[in-house]
């Protein structure tokens, strides 16, 4: 089955046709970061990291592009605050980041670009656009020219004229119109700048999505990601820069996550509203935060609170206690039952389901199916060994792609179902030039007794 995913662009779903047979472009608008992660981030992060992982095991070859936004108000502000420089604050926030995200089993983008590191491409970007006619120069600012735009509105469904009325020029701009938007700030005193051909300053940030979309996939993009309450304006915009620098379509499919909400309000810090990811790992596994934010529909809001949070996580003990039984079963496996079929079958289901808009609920719904057969089969002694192999690589194969299950009993005598898994995580790593990830893997491989050989034809394994 093809992979079919809804295009909020479109407002329909459509079967994934990449512009380049087998290979798939696709950039996920990052964060500000100005501050530690919150679970509202999360979600999104979490989202996208199972929608790259089954794009891969599909046999996609994806290029997985995440941003920093690393240059902004609200970073200039709060180093001013810290007495830092902004662009310290902003490693460091990148650097925690990347803890946060490790706590909760994500696997890294294959590139993480800054606005700060692509400053070039984004000055050629705006000089372009100036240069074409679509924006212009006012006291040392940039504007793109809205009105020049050829079809404004066709993400957010929002016509011009239905968002003039609300628009409105700020202190200290120079638009020619309310709903232009700036590509270049002129640098205000003491703050952080760049040199450019209008006189110092820094990016707007619409125009740093746009640079980093070109320089690292391409003038189109097969599909681009991030939250809702991204589509406008900032979406919108980039579609419309894009598009006229380019002559070409900026992105063949826009997914976009639902937001993380309490009491139904965007979890955000400007709403203070929020909870950071570090603490809630300190009172619950990350096994059971990636199961709550999966267990629903990606596209669709999901409101937070600790009962929920609670009832994942008996939800998925449910699993774990399976899988370890599962462990424990291979020992005494007496029976006449393979459970290939019943395999076979969850396996197409999870496939099927996640095929259809990556609906993790309905495929996480599927393996509870396999859990209950698995169960009775257990009670009944009904499995033989080949039976509790396949049934451990179901879940195996399950857990690749939602990593929400712990290591089983017995895993360090794992069967070779446990071992490919790790030997492809550690190939992964490598591809990716994350050593420190493909080492740990290495050693976590040797404690099982399993030696790992690198070879031209990829890596090979045996046992010690």
């Amino acid at each position: 089955m093809a992979i079919v995913l809804y295009n909020t662009l479109t407002k329909s779903k459509e079967p994934l046709e990449p512009i380049s047979q087998g290979k798939v472009g696709m950039y996920v608008c990052g964060i500000t970061v100005y501050d530690l992660c919150h679970l509202g981030h999360a979600k999104s992060v979490v989202n996208f990291d199972v929608v790259v992982r089954h794009l891969r095991r599909k046999g996609f070859e994806v290029k997985h592009v995440t941003n920093f936004t690393d240059v902004d108000d609200k970073i200039i502000q709060r180093a001013r605050e810290r007495g830092m420089e902004p662009l310290a604050l902003s490693q460091s926030m990148i650097d925690e980041y990347f803890n946060d995200m490790a706590a909760l089993k994500v696997r890294k983008a294959d590139v993480y670009p800054k606005a700060s590191e692509t400053m070039p491409d984004i000055i050629d970007m705006v000089k372009g656009l100036v240069d074409k006619g679509h924006a212009y120069e006012s006291n040392g600012s940039v504007y793109f020219s809205v009105r020049k735009a050829k079809e404004y509105g066709k993400l957010s469904g929002q016509s011009l004229d239905q968002m003039v009325a609300g628009a409105r020029i700020e202190p200290g701009e120079d638009k020619r119109d309310p709903m232009d938007f700036a590509l270049w700030k002129a640098a205000k005193p003491d703050e952080i700048s760049w040199d450019s051909p209008w006189g110092k300053g820094r990016p707007g940030w619409h125009i740093e999505c746009s640079a980093m979309c070109l320089k690292h996939i391409g003038k189109t993009v097969d599909i681009h990601g991030g939250g809702t309450e991204l589509v406008f304006p900032h979406h919108e915009n980039e579609i419309l820069q894009s598009e006229a620098f380019n002559d070409a379509p900026f992105v063949k499919y826009w997914m976009h996550n639902g937001l993380l909400t309490l009491d139904e309000e965007k979890m955000s810090k400007s709403l203070k509203n929020f909870f950071l990811i570090r603490d809630i790992l300190k009172k619950c596994p990350p096994e059971v935060v990636r199961f709550y934010l999966l267990n629903a529909s990606y596209r669709q809001p999901l409101d937070y609170s600790e009962k929920s949070l609670e009832e994942a996580g008996k939800a998925l003990e449910r699993l774990q206690n399976t899988y370890d039984s599962l462990g424990s079963a291979a020992k005494s496996a007496s029976g006449t039952e393979d459970a290939e079929e019943l395999c076979g079958k969850a396996s197409r289901q999870i496939e099927e389901k996640m095929d259809d808009d990556f609906s993790t609920r309905e495929a996480i719904a599927a393996m509870f199916d396999l859990a209950r057969e698995a169960n009775r089969l257990i009670s009944e002694r009904r499995l033989s060994a080949e039976g509790v192999r396949n049934l451990r690589k179901a879940f195996d194969e399950f857990n690749d792609l939602f990593d929400v299950l712990r290591a089983s009993p017995g895993a360090a005598s794992a069967d070779d179902a446990d071992v490919d898994r790790l030997v492809r995580a550690r190939e992964e790593a490598r591809r990716k030039k994350d050593f420190a990830e493909a080492d740990r893997l290495r050693k976590e491989l040797a404690d099982m007794g399993v030696v790992v050989q690198d070879t031209k034809d990829g890596a090979v394994w045996k046992r010690k």
